[in-house]
């Protein structure tokens, strides 16, 4: 292992977080010069943009056929946003979630991962799996368009006054600002282009000096490399007090990623995507029960405690554990991987079940 594969690592990861937000301020302005509404901005430009450095991860990834850290980032993203950023977000304080999660996005964010495990099934993603998971994506946001104007105009404008103020939408624009705007976007494109090339050579470079698998690069490393936009904004937004803010970037992300990242990533690679038997006998099966995991917690209360994100965490790190292990081939990890199936897994759904149960008889009563 090389001092370069350390900077190639760092710098990919610093040119994807600063390209995204270059990408997103200067496409959000552009778009307003053309008259599209505040709200519409960041129901689109802003919600793809959040999404970006994954994106150009796993796209650059499958143009280069390393298929498995294109699946990885995809997955390892998923998990690490639930387990690792809304725990660590839980920690800080404990977070809200809203009915519409429960009700509507958390049950769309479970379809989507098992569509994506079900297309991923015969172990390669094709260009038509792409397609089908794209159109999710595009079916996604036209509802979330309809469905927020219809809140806007029944509840008011904040939403809009919000993505106005945050993205600097409001007045008039300054002279040759299309021409910032343009230029910012290109730029933001650059960046996560160049960042995208750097961090995914560096991580083939790391899986080869560490005798790991690109998998496990991608569940890990490249996955909370490119999480760390979610991480920032979930953060800032639990210090600030915006604590339903954190719950629901979390679950959106979560549903661009398998729908945009993985649709994209198929679309334009060379050829299908293969899909490693490892990831469909335990890394998909772990999104998903993950993305299960939230509806019994999010019910309790409507909200994630810091036992609740203690517990999170405490997963995260024993998946973490148990990938390195596997994959370097120590002996003790099937007895690790037992236990957690055989005993820990089960005994925290069924406590969780009994909470989930307690507060839905006392909401009803």
């Amino acid at each position: 292992m090389t001092l370069m594969t350390f900077v190639y690592l760092i710098a990919g990861l610093v040119l994807l977080v600063a390209g995204a937000e270059v990408l997103v301020r200067g496409a959000a302005k552009l778009a307003a010069q053309f008259g599209i509404p505040p709200l519409i901005i960041g129901l689109t430009v802003v919600a793809f943009g959040t999404s970006a450095p994954e994106t150009a991860v796993s796209v650059q990834a499958s143009l280069n056929g390393s298929g498995d850290i294109a699946i990885g980032n995809v997955l390892g993203s998923n998990i690490a946003n639930v387990l690792l950023i809304l725990g660590l977000t839980a920690l800080i304080a404990p977070l809200v979630v809203s009915r519409q999660l429960i009700r509507l996005d958390v049950p769309l964010m479970i379809g989507a991962s098992l569509v994506t495990y079900a297309l991923a099934w015969d172990g390669s993603l094709s260009r038509l799996d792409g397609a089908l998971l794209f159109a999710g994506v595009l079916g996604y946001t036209a509802f979330l368009i309809v469905s927020s104007r219809r809140a806007a105009a029944a509840g008011g404008g904040d939403t809009e006054d919000e993505f106005a103020k945050e993205y600097g939408l409001e007045g008039q624009p300054k002279p040759y600002a299309t021409l910032i705007n343009a230029a910012l976007v290109i730029v933001g494109l650059a960046l996560l282009v160049g960042g995208s090339h750097f961090l995914v050579e560096g991580a083939v470079s790391l899986a080869r000096a560490l005798g790991l698998s690109e998998l496990v690069i991608g569940l890990t490393v490249i996955a909370v490399g490119t999480s760390l936009p979610e991480l920032a904004t979930s953060i800032l937004a639990a210090i600030r007090g915006e604590r339903d803010i954190a719950v629901g970037n979390i679950v959106g992300s979560n549903i661009f990623n398998l729908f945009c990242v993985l649709g994209l990533a198929s679309l334009v690679s060379p050829q299908a995507i293969a899909v490693a038997a490892n990831a469909l006998a335990f890394d998909f099966p772990v999104m998903i029960a993950v993305a299960l995991a939230c509806l019994p917690i999010f019910f309790t209360g409507y909200a994630i405690n810091r036992w609740e994100g203690l517990l999170f965490l405490a997963y995260y790190v024993a998946y973490t554990v148990y990938l390195v292990m596997v994959s370097t081939g120590r002996p003790s990890a099937d007895a690790f991987g037992d236990a957690m199936i055989g005993y820990a897994l089960p005994l925290t759904a069924v406590t969780l079940a009994i909470i989930a149960g307690r507060a839905w008889k006392a909401q009803r009563h």
